[in-house]
């Protein structure tokens, strides 16, 4: 009997230790379905757009450089609990996710990205088209219309002027002022706009053509320009970038960084005496930046936060202002065709834009589709490289008149 009582109580207690380990099994399962659990279906669309963004950048070689870094770090961002943004862990305590700490030093507090990445593209720039035939400065200016009426569009749409300037700025088809200019206004769609600019600078062949063909005839697209290129000095060309920084400075001081930076890597390619510099900055520095500024810039992805109709009205207001701007660049090109004896190819002014060098070779693209002997790449890159001076400028105009608009 005790035999049989001592068989029963190990029995008991078998069975209750099974339960127990059962319940922990359990509980870790359910501890390890948590993310499921907490995922969102607006995190799902989120995977979608990263997914959407990694595939144009591999498959049709839209800014690769940016665009997949961007999808993967949307991805990142929009997992639940995500280790790469701040939080607080049990029995941890708050730690510092990667992401989140590169957006709020490289991006929030300094601007430091963006504007070192203008060293790089400075250091790539050939302004010798421009410095040759400086009547191509007023395209780059004419191209800048799309800004202002994007603004205005977003004004209209019930946007607020600091989030309306901020994505008027995609008109500016360049990237770091883009997230630069709304940045230092506070915008809430950072993300949006950065995803906005970068995209349709990459759609700049797809964009630019039907614009173009808006308001331009055949008969004005097939015009030839004759390319007689004046010399440039070497002094003239380490003149031009210390008094660009310097007028700029005195006339939008918001934008002198950008612009200070962009004209800092144009003198170290043209001083002649700092090659490898100018190559470290065109190569490995752009290269390093634009990675880190691209997988940064998805901390403004989170779902919350871009799956929003808003969202989809400034991918429209992008749109409008990439078209805008080029036909403001092409219309001002006719407008001079009004008073010159030699006339200018319109195509020429939609290359104001800053989508350097794609807009000079999407307006080349096409010259040579209307009329396989005309050149007009130099004209093209001239006004090209003024568009690059330009939208950053514009850029600074607009801080400046919405700061001291609000006070």
């Amino acid at each position: 009997m005790r035999r049989a009582h001592e068989v029963a109580r190990w029995w008991s207690a078998a069975q209750g230790n099974g339960t127990a380990a059962a319940g922990k099994k359990e509980e870790k399962m359910e501890f390890l379905l948590d993310g499921i659990q907490m995922l969102t279906w607006q995190q799902v669309v989120m995977y979608g757009i990263g997914a959407l963004l990694i595939w144009l950048a591999i498959k049709k070689g839209y800014e690769p450089a940016l665009l997949l870094p961007m999808g993967f770090g949307a991805i990142l961002v929009n997992l639940p609990e995500s280790g790469v943004l701040n939080q607080v862990l049990p029995g941890v305590g708050e730690t510092q996710g990667i992401i989140e700490w590169l957006f709020e030093v490289g991006i929030e507090a300094s601007e430091a990205m963006p504007i070192l990445l203008f060293i790089g593209i400075g250091a790539m720039i050939d302004f010798g088209p421009l410095l040759s035939n400086p009547k191509m400065f007023l395209f780059g200016a004419g191209a800048q219309f799309g800004i202002f009426a994007a603004i205005l569009l977003a004004v209209i749409l019930g946007f607020d002027l600091k989030d309306a300037a901020s994505i008027g700025i995609i008109g500016a088809a360049d990237g770091p002022t883009s997230i630069l200019v709304s940045q230092i206004l506070k915008s809430d769609y950072i993300g949006a706009i950065a995803v906005a600019a970068y995209s349709y600078m990459a759609l700049v062949p797809v964009i630019q053509p039907f614009a173009i063909k808006l308001v331009t005839t055949k008969k004005e697209r097939q015009i030839r320009m004759n390319y007689n290129p004046a010399s440039v000095s070497r002094l003239t060309r380490i003149i031009f970038p210390i008094a660009v920084t310097i007028v700029v400075g005195l006339v939008a001081p918001s934008s002198v960084a950008l612009v200070g930076f962009l004209m800092f890597g144009n003198l170290i390619r043209e001083c002649g005496v700092l090659g490898t510099m100018s190559d470290t900055a065109q190569n490995n520095l752009s290269n390093l930046i634009t990675l880190l500024l691209g997988i940064t810039i998805s901390f403004s992805m989170k779902a919350e936060q871009f799956v929003t109709v808003d969202t989809l009205l400034i991918l429209v207001i992008g749109v409008f202002a990439f078209v805008a701007d080029t036909i403001g660049g092409v219309l001002l090109a006719k407008f001079m065709n009004l008073f010159t004896k030699e006339k200018i190819n319109p195509m020429i002014g939609g290359a104001g834009i800053s989508a350097f060098p794609m807009s000079s070779r999407v307006v080349q693209k096409m010259a040579m589709e209307e009329d396989p002997g005309n050149v007009l790449l130099m004209h093209a890159a001239g006004a090209n490289v003024s568009g690059q001076i330009a939208s950053v400028v514009a850029g600074g105009l607009v801080i400046n008149l919405v700061t001291g608009f609000l006070g």
